[in-house]
C-alpha cells in the first residue's frame, strides 16, 4: 500500500525568515499601539451639564463642583491632574464606577441625569462629546 500524500497546510509553507516577518511585525503593532493610543496630560476640565457647557476648570487645584440635572445633584471632584465623579443620583452609576480620569481625552458620562466630564489637553483620544 502506498504511502499516504501528506497533508500541506500554510504552516508548512512557512520558512524560519518568514517567522521572523510575522514576528517584528506583531512586535511593531503593539509598540505603535502603546505608543500612539495614550492619552497626553491633562491641563483641564470641561464639564456640561444639558449639553451645554456647565464649567470650565484647570486641574492645578482640589475643588468641589455641583451640577445640578434633571434627577438631582452630581458632584465632580477636581485634584491635581485628575478629575472624577464622586457621586450622581443616576440608578446604575456607571459614571462613578469609572474612577479618575488622568488622560487628555478621559470622558465620565452620567447619561440619566445628563452630566459629563471631559479632560482637556494636548493629546486627547477623543475629538468632542455632544449629546
Amino acid at each position: 500500500m502506498p504511502d499516504p500524500v501528506p497533508e500541506k497546510t500554510w504552516r508548512n509553507l512557512l520558512r524560519p525568515g518568514d517567522w521572523g516577518v510575522v514576528l517584528a511585525g506583531l512586535a511593531a503593532c503593539v509598540v505603535a499601539g502603546l505608543w500612539f493610543w495614550r492619552g497626553g496630560a491633562p491641563d483641564g476640565v470641561v464639564v456640561r451639564a444639558s449639553g451645554k457647557v456647565f464649567e470650565k476648570a484647570d486641574l492645578s487645584r482640589p475643588r468641589r463642583i455641583e451640577v445640578p440635572g434633571p434627577l438631582g445633584m452630581t458632584v465632580i471632584e477636581i485634584e491635581p491632574g485628575r478629575a472624577r465623579v464622586a457621586s450622581d443620583p443616576g440608578p446604575r452609576q456607571y459614571c462613578v464606577r469609572q474612577g479618575w480620569l488622568t488622560h487628555a481625552g478621559a470622558v465620565a458620562i452620567c447619561a440619566p441625569n445628563e452630566v459629563s466630564v471631559t479632560l482637556t489637553g494636548r493629546g486627547g483620544d477623543y475629538d468632542s462629546l455632544n449629546y
